[in-house]
């Protein structure tokens, strides 16, 4: 090769390196404020999950019952009272309170639910049972062991028998499944009494707290709906 042709390459190179060190920074910029565009931040995806309640405001605030840890108990929950725009409806009315459970009250240290859990979807069958699908910062982010569990759904089945009679049993769900467990231990398969209706007998098997195994009740025809509808988990639960 010619020394000129050899001059003509070398410069080629350089001033493609000097293209190069100019533009790819500048893609680089553009590539992250368009990633920044589209992917939300986790606030938005947290709202974006949670379903709206209804308009609240227009809904006159009322006396509601919050479950949360007691602090002279350790493991033990305590009734507070706040003021809280509660809907009629029983659907709404459940959505509004455990919603206003899962924001926690104003001393973080009785909190009985992750702070980063949200309610995804609520519904309360025409039996009285009531289905909860929650994301699954509930399971992921509750401290393993029983009491911390156990405390977790009892705080949940206690605000919604203060707060919405019309719910009988809850069904817990993560993200649409059902689970084995909460964090390990509770077991989340069955339903758990809320209301005192659910001491009669439902269908074969009889709907109570099960000693020594918190208020779960192991209901053979309560199943996990592979997609959480009314429809679909009526038709479930009729099985």
């Amino acid at each position: 090769m010619s020394s000129r042709w050899r001059i003509i390459l070398i410069a080629a190179l350089i001033t493609a390196v000097a293209i190069g060190a100019i533009y790819f920074p500048s893609l680089k910029r553009r590539v992250q404020a368009f990633a920044k565009i589209q992917q939300p931040t986790e606030e938005q995806a947290r709202r974006e999950l949670t379903p709206a309640v209804g308009d609240s405001e227009s809904e006159p605030a009322v006396k509601a019952t919050m479950y949360w840890a007691s602090e002279d108990n350790d493991g033990a929950l305590s009734p507070v009272t706040v003021q809280l725009p509660l809907a009629k409806d029983p659907v709404l009315r459940a959505k509004q309170v455990l919603n206003s459970l899962l924001a926690g009250p104003v001393d973080s240290e009785t909190r009985t639910l992750p702070a980063d859990a949200a309610l995804l979807a609520f519904y309360i069958l025409p039996d009285g049972t009531a289905i909860a699908d929650f994301s699954e910062a509930l399971a992921n982010a509750t401290p393993s062991g029983i009491q911390s569990e156990q405390r977790a759904v009892d705080s949940i089945t206690k605000t919604l028998a203060a707060n919405v009679p019309e719910v009988v049993r809850l069904k817990i769900l993560i993200h649409g499944q059902e689970v084995d467990t909460l964090a390990g231990h509770l077991d989340l398969t069955g339903a758990f009494a809320v209301s005192k209706k659910a001491l009669f007998a439902y269908g074969e098997t009889i709907v109570a707290p099960v000693p020594g195994a918190s208020n779960v009740t192991p209901v053979s025809q309560i199943a996990a709906p592979d997609k959480l509808t009314h429809a679909a988990a009526t038709s479930k639960l009729s099985q």
